[in-house]
């Protein structure tokens, strides 16, 4: 799994009035639990984009001023109009204790249904897993060789290794949809 790290700086007052001084000097206000306490901290708002603005899942090493902790991204909220970063909460990762993400979905194969003329819809993009750290996937491989036309493929279709899935098991992955005009065809040569 890819590492990333971010440096912040622990954060002396809590509270509305000294959060909003910190989003106006382009920091974010932080906390990481999970370990032995919680740690409030703010880190400067450019280190977020490579970490939240992709589909990629990332290990996050937490430089709190010297002190280096390994953790994941638990929660991140953002300002409803104008989608600013406004607090990130982190999950320290420690050795054995397995924790929950959601991790991308990634298809291998070609499916039949889409050289048909069918198309591929994907329904879900990340599937929720739970693993201890080391076991922790950069992605779930769905293999979509057999998926005819109007065929979808389950969530329980997946072979996980040495990871537990937590979305439902009847949950649809991917579908090959039928287009119209194709439907047409098919009718036809009944």
């Amino acid at each position: 799994m890819k590492s990333l790290e971010i440096v912040g700086f622990k954060r002396a007052n809590l509270g509305k009035k000294d959060a909003k001084a910190l989003r106006l000097d382009s920091y974010v206000p932080c906390v990481l639990y999970g370990g032995g306490d919680q740690v409030h901290f703010s880190a400067p708002a450019i280190l977020f984009r490579e970490l939240l603005y992709t589909p990629e899942v990332h290990i996050v090493e937490l430089n709190i001023e010297g002190d280096i902790r390994r953790a994941i991204v638990q929660d991140a909220q953002f300002h409803p109009v104008n989608e600013m970063l406004l607090h990130v909460d982190f999950l320290e990762l420690q050795e054995g204790k397995e924790v929950k993400m959601d991790v991308p979905i990634k298809f291998v194969g070609v499916s039949p249904g889409v050289l048909a003329g069918g198309k591929l819809v994907s329904k879900l993009r990340k599937l929720k897993v739970k693993a201890t750290p080391e076991n922790l996937p950069d992605y779930v491989e769905v293999n979509i060789s057999d998926l005819g036309l109007g065929k979808s493929i389950k969530v329980n279709k997946v072979a996980p290794q040495g990871y537990t899935i937590l979305t439902n098991a009847l949950a649809p992955i991917a579908t090959v949809t039928i287009p119209r005009a194709l439907k047409g065809q098919l009718q036809a040569e009944k």
